[in-house]
């Protein structure tokens, strides 16, 4: 069983062109995941000198090239939760968001021709209680009702049965604008598309510290190589990563949680045996704190995540959380038997505490990340969006205007995790 990705294994590495560190930019991207390459492309495409700076050694090898393959639309949280503080018609938008990021996807996939398996099957939410049918129905009838989502639709334990080959689920609720794709292929694609437009892309470039010049958007970015990059703008999209410590990067650090989420992947099922499986080759999510989620492959693998455990990703949580995953694999699709289990990784979740994401502006830098688990499709979009928005488009922005307050007593690596892990076993315990 390899401790590696599986999307990063099985797609081509990306090659950037051999450039030397420019001195001078427009903009300069901290970060090459899915929000800093879809930045990059939509920059370089306008004319802008653009360069990426990635501290890792391949682009989107952290959060976007180490989830579940999903493309989902829908918020982290319940629908009507949020809008019970915020309102309908600003839940309905931020809804609406996650929408528009599935599209933005769609988009660039056709545009750009890039082979990554994308479709759009739905995403099924899927009960382990039966008590849990009752929370679904209400939030399927005020998505409906608000206008938010009119396509969702509440399947009962025989619709469920009829396509997830399980004993596990009293129901579910699907919605049908949600997708999937290789994650792999997808970061290779999205990277050439930059580099053709222009975009220097440095890997193995961190960045140490940045320095502000004046009061406007020009900053001076340190790399740990030693080299200094002059830019006029800065657009950050770090993430949970732990690159670059709590220098200049402390601000962002003290409001995001990097909370591990882990995944393995079986060897192939055969086509026969997967749609068996899986009949309408969904992506599927169960509801719990700690919870399950899964989909198959083009290759008819089955992916199996979850929340395995409450700790950061390391060769030995991962190999850990990859039995703890077998013990949920076993449990859910126990006809599987001792089926082999070929990948099994760990990655960074970057978790905000009211699990929105947060992108704006503060002391002349851009941002974008705290995608807390949906960040596939919302990186890509708010890529873009912030391309726009550093443009002049202040109104690009989904999020703008929002209160982002620290973590209280988050002031370097989570040493509270494992509090918050207990606390949402017992929740899921008592549910």
């Amino acid at each position: 069983m390899k401790l590696d990705s599986y999307w990063t294994d099985s797609a081509p590495a990306f090659a950037p062109e051999a450039h030397e560190l420019p001195a001078q930019v427009d903009v300069a991207i901290v970060g090459g995941g899915f929000t800093g390459l879809s930045a990059a492309r939509t920059l370089a495409r306008r004319g802008a000198r653009v360069a990426v700076l990635e501290a890792g050694t391949r682009v989107a090898a952290e959060a976007s090239g180490r989830n579940g393959g999903h493309v989902n639309n829908g918020l982290a949280v319940d629908y009507a939760d949020v809008a019970a503080k915020v309102g309908i018609d600003k839940a309905r938008a931020w809804y609406r968001a996650y929408d528009d990021a599935v599209d933005t996807v769609a988009r660039l996939v056709r545009d750009e021709a890039i082979d990554c398996d994308f479709m759009r099957h739905g995403k099924l939410k899927l009960a382990t209680r039966a008590h849990q049918m009752a929370a679904l129905e209400r939030s399927a009838e005020r998505l409906v009702h608000d206008g938010v989502d009119t396509d969702v639709e509440i399947l009962d334990a025989a619709q469920v049965r009829g396509e997830v080959q399980s004993e596990r689920f009293h129901g579910g609720l699907l919605y049908k604008r949600s997708g999937q794709m290789h994650m792999g292929r997808f970061a290779h694609g999205l990277a050439e598309a930059a580099q053709r437009y222009g975009a220097q892309i440095h890997t193995g470039t961190a960045v140490n510290r940045i320095e502000r010049l004046g009061q406007g958007h020009v900053h001076r970015l340190h790399t740990a190589g030693g080299a200094v990059v002059t830019a006029q703008q800065v657009l950050l999209a770090t993430g949970a990563t732990r690159h670059g410590g709590y220098g200049s990067f402390g601000w962002l650090r003290r409001r995001i949680v990097p909370i591990g989420s882990f995944i393995v992947v079986t060897e192939p099922l055969g086509a026969d045996r997967a749609l068996v499986l899986l009949a309408a080759r969904r992506t599927y999510t169960t509801v719990a704190n700690i919870h399950h989620y899964f989909r198959l492959t083009a290759d008819h693998r089955l992916v199996f995540g979850g929340r395995a455990r409450f700790s950061v990703s390391s060769p030995q949580a991962d190999a850990a959380s990859g039995e703890i995953l077998r013990a949920g694999l076993a449990q859910t699709f126990p006809q599987l038997g001792a089926v082999r289990l070929d990948y099994c990784w760990g990655g960074l979740v970057d978790i905000t505490q009211d699990r929105l994401p947060h992108a704006g502006e503060r002391d002349g830098l851009y941002y974008a990340m705290g995608y807390s688990g949906h960040g596939t499709q919302m990186s890509v979009h708010m890529g873009e969006r912030m391309a726009a928005v550093m443009n002049g488009d202040a109104g690009a922005n989904p999020w703008q205007g929002r209160d982002w307050p620290a973590i209280p007593g988050h002031f370097g690596p989570p040493w509270f995790l494992p509090a918050v892990g207990l606390y949402y076993t017992l929740k899921d315990r008592l549910a």
